[in-house]
């Protein structure tokens, strides 16, 4: 990797933990200047915008959860544990998140939800492609037997994601891993008893 492109990719991990903490809107460019030491100048020299590095940070974010995710389901082959350990790999965020700051797409669905910007387009990528993977795992269990074909994926993906961006949500304003925690446990329960 170049010296460019090393430049620009800590640029990018730095504005990430930034956006993620205060937000787009509020994150100006004095602060991004701040927290990757560079010159507006030196920014700019990578990016056209803002608007820019903020797609590029959320992008890195978003892959740095996913990377969580299908290290913990990539290795199971049942859709009934490929599940639980997809709701389980979101304890992470309990003690070494893997960015500060909780769910960059619950983060930036909330500020963006009310705007038409590639913000809030990337987070409703994200969001279909969370539900996606869980829809997939479902329907695949389906076809080996492993779920009952009663069983809805679409509507298990709504809960499940819910329950985990909610948790996530209440235990980040509250400093305490107690919600995520009774969520997962929760899930855990939901998907061995009522998806089999």
């Amino acid at each position: 990797m170049s010296k460019a492109e090393q430049t620009k990719a800590r640029i990018i991990q730095q504005a990430a933990e930034l956006f993620n903490q205060q937000g787009y809107a509020g994150s100006s460019i004095a602060d991004i200047m701040q927290a990757t030491g560079l010159k507006k100048g030196g920014i700019y020299n990578h990016f056209k915008s803002k608007d820019e590095l903020a797609v590029a940070a959320f992008d890195y974010a978003v892959s740095l959860m996913s990377r969580e995710v299908w290290s913990a389901v990539k290795t199971k082959r049942n859709a009934i544990t490929r599940l639980q350990a997809l709701v389980s790999s979101y304890l992470v965020y309990i003690e070494t998140p893997p960015i500060v700051g909780g769910c960059p797409i619950l983060n930036t669905a909330i500020e963006a939800d009310d705007t038409d910007s590639p913000l809030r387009n990337r987070a409703i990528a994200a969001i279909d492609n969370w539900r996606n993977l869980i829809v997939r795992i479902i329907n695949q269990g389906i076809k080996k037997g492993e779920v009952a074909t009663t069983i809805d994926p679409d509507i298990v993906a709504t809960i499940i994601i819910c329950n985990i961006e909610g948790a996530i949500m209440m235990s980040q304003l509250e400093k305490n891993p107690v919600h995520l925690e009774r969520a997962i446990a929760h899930l855990q329960n939901y998907i061995q008893t009522n998806l089999a």
